[in-house]
């Protein structure tokens, strides 16, 4: 007899069924990748040192199904621990050892929270999720998170930054307006690029609007924590407080103006029926090969809308060497570098949500969700294209028009 309240659905019954036995296929091919990775180790009476050791106890695994029941494959090192050899130890990157939660129920929690559900609502909002039966998302186990959430929130912001390099930053202002709060706060964000081409989240911090304090406050507490490198790029809106202040911290860095923003700010100077053509002439600019053709065509939406409109040829050129910066970057990071709008992508949602709500939190209560979310967000981010460039730029290699240099040379003498 179900329980009062689940939903009968023989799909979701099929898929999680379907589900279960992908799931234990998965996680036997992870088993096989392993021991096949060890395949030569041997005892020395020429027995298989590394092999299969059963099972571990069946659990239930809470995912946006329902709970999954598995059991988690072990693997045994055969090894006599007088023989001197460090252990070989098997972890399931599909499966750790301690998880009751898929990530994805995990970045849920938050949002739910986010909207304003009470601990107390949880379960009943979850009914259509994991259903009645999730013992895992209890009002218990939701207090226990939020507790886990400020812990690690604060860990964070304490993390030692000495051994860290970032390429380029994205940097950003996020306003959310909390519930029963006079002003909305904003939330700084800067999003790193590592040497490896992964995207990370470096820095998080509550200003007073985007001052030049504020970004200070923040690029200073990343730099006392050991960010001692400067970054090669910063790229942002044209809010002038980050510009300052990281002239002031990290003055090596060069600027590099956010076209997103920048085609915004420019045909907000023109009536709507221009919009379409005049998007299209701007999309020759920072889509042209060369920094001297980005220049023509920058002449030549001078001459076509100057005399019309020079407010808006006047907003374009004040800020021209900035835009053009990422021309003396590698060419397969020019999609990453024309914009900032990666960073306000990843808050697009949530400013619907607290606008649709009309402020569900505290802000405190915001500012620990906003953090919760984007950590969860930051394990599905893309890699950089083109990372093998990044090393080069390190190395101080010199780009033009995207080429490096040794690059051009190579070709010319071909």
């Amino acid at each position: 007899m179900p329980q009062r309240g689940a939903i009968i659905d023989p799909l979701t019954g099929i898929a999680r069924d379907g589900a279960r036995q992908m799931l234990a296929m998965a996680l036997k091919s992870e088993v096989d990748e392993f021991l096949a990775l060890h395949s030569e180790e041997r005892l020395a009476d020429g027995r298989a040192r590394v092999v299969r050791h059963g099972s571990g106890p069946e659990r239930a695994i809470q995912t946006g199904i329902g709970p999954l029941t598995v059991a988690r494959p072990k693997v045994r090192d055969r090894a006599p621990d007088d023989a001197g050899m460090d252990r070989i130890r098997f972890s399931s990157a599909i499966l750790p050892k301690w998880a009751r939660r898929t990530r994805s129920l995990d970045a849920l929690l938050p949002v739910l929270y986010l909207r304003g559900v009470s601990m107390g609502d949880f379960q009943e909002a979850l009914t259509a999720l994991p259903g009645k039966e999730a013992p895992n998302v209890s009002p218990g186990v939701i207090a226990r998170l939020t507790a886990g959430w400020q812990e690690e929130y604060d860990r964070w912001q304490r993390r030692d930054l000495s051994a860290r390099h970032y390429v380029h930053i994205r940097a950003d202002g996020v306003y959310l307006q909390a519930r029963m709060e006079p002003v909305a706060e904003c939330m700084l964000v800067v999003i790193g690029a590592t040497p490896e081409g992964k995207k990370e989240l470096v820095g998080f911090q509550v200003g007073v609007r985007e001052s030049t304090q504020s970004w200070r406050e923040l690029l200073v507490d990343l730099k006392a924590r050991g960010l001692g490198i400067a970054p090669e790029l910063a790229v942002g809106d044209g809010a002038p407080g980050f510009w300052k202040a990281l002239d002031e911290v990290f003055p090596g860095t060069r600027h590099q103006r956010c076209w997103f923003h920048k085609i915004g700010n420019v045909v907000n100077k023109f009536p709507k029926p221009m919009i379409p053509a005049v998007k299209s002439d701007l999309r020759d600019i920072h889509h042209a090969e060369t920094r001297a053709a980005a220049q023509d065509a920058m002449a030549v939406f001078a001459e076509k809308y100057g005399a019309k409109y020079p407010a808006a040829v006047k907003c374009l050129h004040k800020d021209a060497d900035a835009l053009l910066a990422f021309y003396d970057f590698p060419a397969e990071h020019r999609e990453h570098l024309r914009t900032s709008n990666p960073v306000g992508s990843v808050f697009a949602t949530l400013r619907h949500r607290t606008a649709r709500t009309k402020g569900a939190l505290s802000q405190k209560t915001a500012r620990l969700m906003v953090f919760t979310l984007v950590q969860a967000a930051s394990k599905t981010w893309r890699r950089l294209q083109g990372a093998n460039q990044l090393p080069r730029i390190i190395e101080g290699v010199i780009f033009t028009n995207g080429v490096a240099k040794t690059d051009a040379i190579t070709h010319s003498a071909a």
